[in-house]
């Protein structure tokens, strides 16, 4: 089980999460990067990855769309800033018709299991910052269950 260290960032424009996955980190990072790993885990408890496509290196560019559990289809996407392997991402996030943020993923080896530090700013309200921390302590809380069962990188 996934050690959950979770706060809301330092000022009501960032969100800072943290958490410790009992798998390794060139695992943990594998899993962010494919669309076949993403699939499995991407979006909140209950919501459906629908659609994720990947051009994985840095400028490359990335879109999802999940579906809720009432139908309704939510597209994301992005740009790969900096992707330093199995250490660090660095992508934009922006909801289709939203205000784009930029998110930094951090992976640092802790004993085999793996510390990940999730950084996503700016928010333009307080609001918006907490919807975000809820969806995606979600979704690191689906990606906890997906690495127990996802194949050694």
């Amino acid at each position: 089980m996934a050690q959950v260290i979770e706060k809301a960032g330092q000022t009501e424009f960032e969100l800072a999460i943290t958490r410790i996955f009992d798998a390794p980190r060139s695992l943990v990072f594998k899993v962010w990067s494919a669309p076949e790993h993403l699939m499995r885990w991407w979006g909140p408890k209950d919501f459906t990855c629908t659609l994720a496509k990947t051009d994985f290196r840095e400028g490359g560019a990335w879109r999802t769309s999940i579906r809720s559990p009432e139908g309704a289809d939510h597209g994301a996407r992005g740009t790969y800033r900096e992707i330093v392997e199995p250490a660090r991402l660095v992508f934009t996030f922006a909801w289709d018709g939203g205000n784009e943020t930029l998110v930094t993923v951090t992976f640092e080896d802790n004993d085999g299991r793996t510390k990940l530090t999730f950084h996503q700013t700016p928010f333009e309200t307080v609001e918006s910052r907490d919807s975000h921390q809820g969806g995606w302590s979600e979704c690191l809380g689906r990606l906890e269950a997906y690495l127990a069962s996802a194949p050694a990188a």
